[in-house]
């Protein structure tokens, strides 16, 4: 029998820019997109503020002191090295990716 799975890093960017930034954690955080326009990975913290997914940036960043949110510029090169681990993690345990 041919079996499937599915593996899903929840909040990729967010969850690779706390590897190396712990004091992020229990916080809610956003990476935002190229010259930091809108939250394109949020924390599950930050989406329990129920704002708009898409929102810009500019309108948030006044409202994030209050909010307690943690804003980062993204980080391709992280999230590509990241993703890669997690790829020949998974290559080592899995017969066929």
């Amino acid at each position: 029998m041919k079996m499937t799975g599915l593996l899903d890093c929840n909040n990729f960017y967010v969850s690779c820019e706390r590897v190396f930034d712990p004091s992020l954690n229990n916080r809610p955080v956003a990476v935002l997109s190229n010259n930091d326009g809108s939250c394109i990975s949020r924390s599950n913290e930050f989406k329990a503020l129920d704002l708009p997914k898409r929102i810009p940036h500019y309108i948030l960043k006044d409202y994030a002191e209050k909010l307690g949110i943690v804003f980062r510029s993204s980080n391709y090169c992280l999230y590509g090295d990241m993703s890669n681990r997690v790829m020949r993690i998974l290559s080592s345990m899995v017969p066929q990716i």
